[in-house]
């Protein structure tokens, strides 16, 4: 089974009918696509990108999709984790990966990832696979 990192730029083009990357993230939605790992940081960044009173049902809706998919899994928010993309934020200040990128690519990296469901550079920059570019 095929396993990808979710990052928020696939949540939000899934979820924005009119994101510019709407059609490609539909495309690579499907039942057979595998298992889809996210954390709950990339989550917080959904949630605070659907922040408006009128976009928040859209992460409410998020929340219960991936609470029910059988193949969604959110890697829990540990201090081992948040330390170690502290350390590689720290280590990589040529770079505007944000913290979020830095313990996205620590998860990818412990988990064996090396495909994101992204149109983020910065993926390809840390030597993943950006699916969404």
């Amino acid at each position: 089974m095929k396993i990808v990192f979710a990052d928020s730029f696939y949540f939000f083009a899934l979820l924005i009918c009119n994101d510019q990357a709407h059609d490609r993230a539909l495309a690579l939605t499907s039942p057979a696509m595998g298992k889809i790992v996210t954390t709950p940081w990339v989550l917080t960044e959904v949630a605070d990108g659907l922040a408006a009173p009128i976009n928040r049902h859209l992460f409410f809706r998020l929340v219960q999709i991936l609470s029910e998919h059988p193949n969604a899994v959110t890697v829990p928010a540990e201090e081992t984790l948040f330390r170690a993309g502290i350390a590689l934020y720290t280590a990589r200040g040529d770079k505007n990966w944000s913290l979020t990128d830095c313990i996205s690519f620590e998860v990818m990296r412990r988990l064996g990832i090396q495909d994101a469901l992204t149109g983020d550079h910065h993926f390809e920059q840390a030597g993943f696979v950006a699916l969404l570019r």
